[in-house]
């Protein structure tokens, strides 16, 4: 009876579900907005935490979350992750420039695949047969898409590189702010992870010599809209009410979504061996999100 009660009930509806995927799709044409901008990829990604600030507070302030009077250990934890987020924005953005967008989708999702292998770390434990095989996939899938890579140039190695850099600054991210997610709400800890990332990106932005100043809003805010607001809020409103499987089931969404991206507005064609390198990855990621434990309900 203790483990039966133990056991998480998920309530989901169809309307979680399309939340669920929608969510995924919004985050998925990240990346194509990240190509129209003008502003330079680190400059871009300034502008994506910047201009979805506003609209954080007031959802945080909406939902009775809590803003100010943190910890000093919470205050930490919340800048190092500004750090962590503002680097993983850089690295994916620069990289989303060099590789292609359904390479840059996968890659940048690589942070649960990290996350478990932290896991069997910090446990000093071997990996179990599930975990085995997802590092198996995710080694030959990304060698595949390294190898591939390699065939059309130097830069768009380079540039898979950057985009799995960013899954592990991802990773890190979520680490720190791991404890912190216990008693505050998600938007309260996204918008102080954003308000503490962005001034790190103006920074390199400008020591980089970037055009920060678009002359092109649009993209920007589609990017702040669309992957900061409403495909955050609705993996928010949704996540909590679906098991760790069905979850990195969805996450296959968003290289689908960005596979055509690139298709359709760059004319980035994949073959046999780019969609099967892509196949392993993405079962790799589907492995590691179902051993997850599942996020109280």
């Amino acid at each position: 009876m203790t483990e039966r009660s133990a056991t998480p009930r998920y309530d989901w509806t169809w309307r979680h579900l399309a939340a669920l995927l929608g969510g995924n799709f919004a985050l998925a044409l990240g990346p194509w907005s990240v190509r129209l901008s003008d502003a330079g990829p680190v400059a871009t990604g300034f502008w994506r935490l910047t201009l979805a600030l506003p609209v954080l507070l007031l959802l945080a302030m909406a939902n009775r979350q809590k803003i100010v009077g943190f910890s000093r250990r919470t205050w930490i934890a919340v800048a190092g992750a500004g750090l962590f987020f503002a680097a993983d924005l850089a690295a994916w953005h620069i990289g989303i420039h060099g590789t292609r967008l359904g390479n840059a989708s996968l890659f940048g999702n690589s942070g649960s695949l990290i996350l478990m292998v932290w896991g069997v770390i910090a446990l000093r434990r071997a990996p179990h047969r599930g975990e085995w095989l997802a590092l198996g996939a995710a080694s030959a899938g990304a060698a595949i898409l390294f190898g591939r890579s390699l065939e059309i140039s130097t830069a768009t190695l380079v540039g898979d590189l950057l985009c799995l850099l960013a899954g592990f600054f991802y990773a890190f991210y979520i680490l720190l702010l791991q404890s912190e997610r216990a008693h505050l709400g998600a938007w309260a800890l996204l918008f102080w992870s954003s308000l503490a990332g962005a001034p790190f990106l103006l920074a390199a932005a400008l020591w980089t010599g970037e055009t920060v100043l678009p002359h092109n809003w649009w993209p920007l805010l589609a990017l702040a809209l669309g992957s900061q607001i409403i495909g955050q809020g609705l993996l928010v409103y949704a996540l909590r009410h679906f098991p760790p499987l069905i979850i990195g089931l969805t996450l296959l969404t968003q290289p689908s979504v960005s596979i055509v991206a690139g298709w359709f507005a760059f004319d980035e064609t994949l073959g046999f061996w780019d969609l099967a390198g892509m196949i392993l990855v993405a079962a790799a990621l589907v492995l590691a999100r179902a051993g997850e434990k599942p996020a109280a309900t």
